[in-house]
C-alpha cells in the first residue's frame, strides 16, 4: 500500500503506509520470556508426607454402610427395613450392632420427589440424637 507523490522537481517519491510490526514483535517476545521465567516461580509447593497405602490386614473385612433411604411415599428405610420417624434411632442403632453407634458413618438419600421438609425431619431426627457422622448420597433409588 503505497502512494506515489510528486513533489516539486518532478521528482516521485513513494511513502510507505505500511505498519511496522518489529518493534511490536520484540516487545511480545520480552513479554513472553519474562512470564516463561516468572511463571514456576509464582507455583507454591507443599511437602506431604503421606502414609503409603496398604489393604485391610486379612480376616478383617470392610463393614457395609447403613443407609437411610427416604421414598417418596414418605416411607423410611433403614438398610432394607421400613420403619417411622419415631423408630428411626432404634431402627438405626439396631442395624448398627456396634457398642457406639453414634461414632459410625450414616448415609442417607432420598428419592427426588422427596419434599425437603420430609429429608430435614430425617436429619434434624438424627442430629438430636447426636448422629454427626451424616454422609448425603446423590444417586437413584428405587
Amino acid at each position: 500500500m503505497a502512494a506515489k507523490l510528486k513533489q516539486q522537481g518532478g521528482k516521485v517519491e513513494e511513502l510507505n503506509s505500511d505498519m511496522n510490526v518489529t518493534p511490536f514483535v520484540d516487545v511480545m517476545l520480552v513479554l513472553l520470556i519474562i512470564f516463561m521465567v516468572a511463571a514456576p516461580l509464582a507455583t507454591v509447593s507443599i511437602r506431604l508426607d503421606l502414609p503409603p497405602a496398604s489393604p485391610p490386614p486379612p480376616g478383617e473385612e470392610q463393614e457395609e454402610p447403613v443407609f437411610i433411604s427416604i421414598q417418596d411415599d414418605t416411607s423410611i428405610y433403614v438398610v432394607d427395613e421400613e420403619t417411622t420417624l419415631e423408630n428411626l434411632i432404634p431402627a438405626l442403632n439396631a442395624a448398627l450392632a456396634v457398642p457406639n453407634p453414634r461414632e459410625e458413618r450414616v448415609f442417607v438419600r432420598a428419592n427426588a420427589e422427596v419434599t425437603y421438609e420430609r429429608f430435614m425431619e430425617v436429619m434434624n431426627t438424627l442430629q438430636a440424637n447426636a448422629y454427626y457422622k451424616v454422609g448425603l448420597l446423590n444417586e437413584d433409588i428405587e
